[in-house]
C-alpha cells in the first residue's frame, strides 16, 4: 500500500508483537529490569499488570529474549485451561514427558522429579502466564501450590502472571490472599505520555526505515490528537498511525494532517471522541468508504465494518 509512498521498508504500526519494534521507554525498562533481577535472585511470583493493548505480551517476548542458556522457559499464552490442563501445557512447554492417562496427582509428581533434577543441573525454571487475569480460581490456587514446590534452600520453580488490572481485582478476594502474600514483586505498566508518544513514533518509524524526523511526516497538531484519542495506549496509537497513514497516501499527500487523523479517529472503535468527533458529514463518510475500497483495506487489519455505523 504505502511503503514506497512515505519511504518504509515494512509497515511501521502492525499490531503483532514484534521484538524489532520494542521501544525501551522507562516504564518498559523497569518492568523488563525488575523481572530480570527478580528472576536472578530466585523469587517466587511476580506480577506484572496494564491495560489492554499496553504492550505486556512485547514485553513477555522481550524477557523470554533476554533470560540466558540457565533459564528453562514455559510460556502460556492462553491460561483459559482448568488446573489439570495447565499443567499439562507447563510440562509440553518445558519437554517434560508424560503419558497422556497420567491423572493430576501423578503429573504433579512427575513435574517435582523433574523440577529437582533441573535444580541438580542448576537450571532456573520460570512459568510466564500471559492474560493471567482470565485464568481460573482453581488455576490460580494450583500455581500457588505449584510455586510451594521447593528445596531445603530454593524454590523449583518461579512464576511470573501477567494480566489486566482485573488480575489486580482478583487477587484482592479472600480466597486469593494466600496467592497475593506469596507475590514478591509487581509492576503497573502505565500508558504513553506526550513526550513518551513522540519518541515511541521516532523508535516505529526509524525500525521500519524512515529516514527523517517523524515531525515531517505526523504533524504536531496530528499526534496531540493521537495520544488524546489513544488516551497513551500503544495498540490504539498504532492503529490510529496506520489508517491516518494510509489515507494520506490515499489523498497523495506526504505528511499526516490533522484531517487524515480526524478521519482515523471517526473511524476507529475503543478511542476517545469529543461530541463534534462523534458526528461525521454523508460527504467524508460516503468519500471515506469509497477511498477504502478502492485501496482494498480489507487485506490488512481495518476491518469489513469501515465507516458504515456513521450511516
Amino acid at each position: 500500500m504505502y511503503l514506497q509512498h512515505f519511504g518504509f521498508n515494512e509497515f511501521p504500526f502492525t499490531l503483532t508483537p514484534n521484538l524489532h519494534y520494542f521501544c525501551e521507554l522507562d516504564a518498559y525498562r523497569e518492568a523488563l529490569d525488575l523481572l530480570l533481577v527478580s528472576l536472578a535472585n530466585g523469587e517466587g511470583f511476580i506480577k506484572i499488570t496494564g491495560e489492554v493493548g499496553t504492550g505486556k505480551t512485547l514485553l513477555c517476548r522481550k524477557l523470554l529474549d533476554n533470560l540466558g542458556e540457565e533459564y528453562l522457559t514455559a510460556y502460556i499464552s492462553n491460561p483459559n485451561l482448568d488446573y489439570f490442563n495447565l499443567q499439562k501445557a507447563i510440562a509440553k512447554e518445558l519437554e517434560i514427558p508424560f503419558a497422556e492417562t497420567t491423572d493430576q496427582y501423578g503429573l504433579l509428581t512427575i513435574l517435582n522429579e523433574h523440577l529437582i533434577k533441573f535444580c541438580h543441573e542448576k537450571k532456573h525454571v520460570v512459568i510466564i502466564i500471559d492474560e493471567a487475569h482470565i485464568l481460573s480460581d482453581q488455576a490460580l490456587d494450583g500455581l500457588r501450590l505449584l510455586g510451594n514446590l521447593e528445596t531445603e534452600s530454593t524454590k523449583l520453580i518461579q512464576i511470573v502472571l501477567v494480566g489486566q488490572p482485573e488480575l489486580d481485582k482478583r487477587l484482592n478476594n479472600t480466597n486469593m490472599r494466600q496467592l497475593k502474600q506469596r507475590i514478591s514483586f509487581s509492576y503497573k505498566l502505565p500508558t504513553l505520555s506526550s513526550s513518551e508518544l513522540d519518541i515511541y513514533l521516532y523508535h516505529r518509524l526509524a525500525k521500519a526505515g524512515y529516514e527523517k524526523p517523524h515531525h515531517t511526516l505526523f504533524s504536531k497538531k496530528g499526534v496531540r490528537m493521537i495520544l488524546k484519542a489513544s488516551r497513551g495506549v500503544p495498540r490504539l496509537v498504532n492503529i490510529l498511525c496506520h489508517k491516518a497513514l494510509l489515507l494520506s497516501y490515499g489523498h497523495n499527500k506526504d505528511k499526516v494532517n490533522p484531517a487524515m487523523v480526524k478521519m482515523a479517529i471517526h473511524d476507529t472503535e475503543s478511542v476517545e471522541k469529543t461530541p463534534r468527533e462523534r458526528t461525521i458529514n454523508l460527504v467524508e463518510t460516503i468519500g471515506f468508504i469509497c477511498l477504502l475500497a478502492l485501496l482494498g483495506v480489507g487485506s490488512y487489519f481495518i476491518g469489513s465494518q469501515i465507516a458504515l455505523r456513521f450511516l
